[in-house]
């Protein structure tokens, strides 16, 4: 699949993986995908009129994120605080307590001291090392998923390559990543901009 990706495409895969890296968030998920395609101000997906309409650009989408992911509670966050939560209480019904144990391994051993490495995960090569990562910062399903409805879309197109905007036609397709959430909240027209960025790699294509 990934020798069809265009040079762009590409880029836009590298710099979803540095948008996570610069958020500090993981896994690098739909959101980055878009994020990554809106910084091209001037791209394909970018420039559509549908974003352009609703002023949804790469510091729109950005903040968004920012406050979905790390400010905003979500069912996962919330599950995870839980859970943290029953464990505290029932680590000091035993006479434990948990904070005071995670200072006193932080202050011998550093912050992060209990924070599993990222580099855990099995070493990829080539291509698929540069597309998923090299086990620093993995693709969550859903964006891989985005990856592979790009491919079937440039197919359903009959195009022998695939463009940025075959990505973004693959996060539409996807439907339920948080990307799309973004879109449809700053009341983006979907089925416009799926129009939009069709008409552009038939304009390509010519």
């Amino acid at each position: 699949m990934f020798e069809r990706f265009t040079h762009a495409a590409r880029t836009v895969v590298v710099r979803a993986q540095e948008e996570a890296r610069d958020l500090r968030q993981e896994p690098i998920g739909t959101q980055h995908v878009l994020l990554s395609l809106l910084a091209d101000a001037d791209g394909p997906v970018a420039s559509a009129p549908a974003l352009r309409d609703r002023h949804v650009d790469a510091a729109y989408a950005r903040a968004e994120i920012i406050r979905r992911v790390d400010g905003g509670a979500t069912p996962y966050r919330d599950a995870l605080a839980e859970a943290d939560a029953e464990d505290a209480a029932a680590l000091k019904a035993i006479g434990i307590d948990l904070d005071a144990v995670r200072r006193a391994i932080e202050e011998n051993f550093g912050p992060g001291a209990l924070r599993l490495p990222r580099d855990t995960a099995p070493k990829r090569r080539g291509l698929l090392r540069r597309f998923y990562g090299s086990g620093h910062t993995p693709f969550s399903p859903r964006s891989k998923k985005v990856l592979e409805l790009s491919l079937r879309e440039a197919i359903r197109l009959k195009h022998n390559f695939i463009a940025p905007e075959h990505l973004m036609l693959g996060i539409l397709r996807e439907g339920e990543g948080l990307a799309v959430q973004i879109l449809t909240e700053a009341g983006v027209d979907l089925a416009r901009l799926r129009e939009d960025v069709t008409r552009s790699l038939r304009d390509q294509a010519a």
